[in-house]
Formats: C-alpha cells, sequence, structure tokens
C-alpha cells in the first residue's frame, strides 16, 4: 500500500482517483470543489483543505486539472504541493498541458529535489472509469519504473516516450489526429444528410471501409441520439489544439488543417456548446448547412 495523492477530481480525475482508493492505497484529496473530495472520502480516502496537505501525507501525487495555469498553481502556489513536500516526493501531472511550461516545471521541481513526471493519458470517461487508460510519460525513466505500479489500477497501456515534456508532445499529437478527424466526420455526416442519404446507412458504410474509425465508432451513434452529455469536452479539445499549434510554432511546423479545425472548436464554444461533448461539435455545420444529423428510428 502507498501513500498518494490527487488533485482534481473532475470527469477525469474523479474516476482515477476512485481506482486508486479500490486498489487499496492510502489516498490523500483535494478539489476546488469540496464537495468532489468528501464523496471520494466516503470511500477510505482523506479528504484534504489543500494540495500542500496532500503533498506532506503523500510519496506520490497525481493531478489532473484543466490547463497550464491551473497546473502550475496547484503545484507551486502558496498552498502548492511544493511548498507542502514533507520527504521525498513524485508529482506526476496527468494535465494535457503546454509542453514547454511542463519543461520549465519539472526543472523548477528538480531544484526543490522533487521529482515530476508529465503523464497525460487518453481513453476518456469510460476509460477513467474502467481503469483502462492510456498514459503518455515523459520525465526520468527510473522514476516512472520506480512509480509504474501506482499507475497501474488507472490503466493498461504505458508509453515512456522519454525525457520531460516528451509525454506531452505524444498527447497533443494524437489528439490532434481525433480532433481533424472529427471534423471530418461531422463535414461528411452533414453532407450525406442532406444529400438524403440515412445517417445509420452512412454509418454502416463507415463501418465496413477504409473509414473505419474507434473514434466514429464511439461518438457517431450519440450524435445520432442528440446524446452531448460531456464524456470530453469541446473546450478541453480546443485548449489542446491551441497547445499543439503553440508547438508547432515553437518547432516551425505548419498545420494548416489543425488551424482550421481549432477555429471550427471555437465557433462551437461561442455557440454555446463549450460544455457539450466534442461530438455536439457538428451543430455548427448543421446550422450553417440547414440539416441534422439525426436518427430515422426511436
Amino acid at each position: 500500500m502507498a501513500r498518494l495523492g490527487f488533485l482534481g477530481l473532475g470527469i477525469m480525475g474523479g474516476p482515477m482517483a476512485k481506482r486508486l482508493i479500490e486498489a487499496g492505497h492510502q489516498v490523500s484529496l483535494w478539489s476546488h470543489s469540496a464537495g468532489k473530495a468528501e464523496v471520494l472520502a466516503a470511500l477510505g480516502a482523506t479528504a484534504c483543505a489543500t494540495p500542500s496537505e496532500v503533498a506532506q501525507r503523500s510519496e506520490c501525487v497525481f493531478l489532473c486539472v484543466g490547463n497550464t495555469a491551473m497546473s502550475r498553481e496547484v503545484i507551486f502556489g502558496s498552498r502548492g504541493l511544493a511548498a507542502g513536500k514533507a520527504a521525498s516526493l513524485v508529482i506526476v501531472d496527468c494535465s494535457t498541458i503546454s509542453p514547454k511550461e511542463s519543461r520549465t516545471m519539472a526543472a523548477e521541481l528538480a531544484a526543490r529535489d522533487i521529482d515530476f513526471l508529465d503523464a497525460p493519458c487518453t481513453g476518456s470517461k469510460a476509460g477513467a472509469e474502467g481503469g483502462t487508460l492510456t498514459f503518455m510519460v515523459g520525465g526520468k525513466k527510473d522514476v516512472f519504473d520506480r512509480t509504474r505500479p501506482w499507475f497501474e489500477p488507472m490503466g493498461k497501456q504505458f508509453y515512456f516516450c522519454g525525457s520531460a515534456g516528451m509525454g506531452l508532445n505524444a498527447k497533443l499529437s494524437q489528439n490532434m489526429i481525433l480532433g481533424n478527424l472529427l471534423q471530418a466526420f461531422n463535414e461528411s455526416l452533414v453532407l450525406s444528410t442532406k444529400a438524403g442519404v440515412a445517417p445509420e446507412l452512412m454509418l454502416d458504410i463507415l463501418e465496413n471501409s477504409a473509414a473505419k474509425s474507434g473514434l466514429v465508432s464511439a461518438k457517431a451513434p450519440l450524435v445520432l441520439v442528440r446524446d452531448f452529455a460531456p464524456r470530453f469536452s469541446v473546450k478541453w479539445l480546443e485548449k489542446d489544439m491551441e497547445l499543439m499549434l503553440e508547438s508547432a510554432a515553437e518547432l516551425n511546423v505548419p498545420l494548416p488543417l489543425t488551424s482550421l479545425s481549432r477555429q471550427l472548436f471555437r465557433a462551437s464554444i461561442a455557440k454555446g456548446h463549450g460544455e457539450d461533448d466534442i461530438g455536439g461539435s457538428i451543430r455548427v455545420l448543421e446550422e450553417i448547412a440547414g440539416c441534422q444529423v439525426l436518427a430515422s428510428k426511436p
């Protein structure tokens, strides 16, 4: 049994923390929404008032927060993890944030004798709940090898990608395909539906063609019944695409498709759909085209 911490108990973080509790670890929790920590505390964890208190109680702390600024605040703020270090400490950031800033934070933590891994994950809400996430890890290999058993209740695939920031570079590259593919799906289904092809028929064709995609298989049935409850929200994918473009500018790599896709996700946010699942982004094109991709049968 390890003394672990978890910060950020949202759509992904909450189920991830629950997996650690169910694995029998001694888990300390913190969230901006205190009620979320209290719910999980009822399962045998400890709800803490601040991130620093979590650090005091832990040998390794995982965090899964929304953006780069949040990550820096919970690590380096006046009541952050770094301030609460009591003994040997590893911080594992599972958030999808700026690779450049993550490398900076790794160096700052090293100066305080705190080990750090960037370990963004993919698998959405279902993967977090089922413990089947895929982690892409950057940092020191020996630190990852030492902490890997603590990852295992949360995931099934673990890729060590290299030095600090490399896990994030891998995650953003994966999400780049996801974001661009989703926009291609949106365009295809709106076009075929307006032309008169039944959406169910079009999806069957896609499932049995070279265009078959795990993303489409997962999202399309939900689009057809207009289920846009958040598994991975539009606002977070748009944020990730902004990070992709920032990294591309740093590395002098042109990303024309990603630039356009990001604008379409921003349009979805402007329409009020930012909190909805990424499948709901199809409504921007539906409105422009004057049709709705909807199942013909209830």
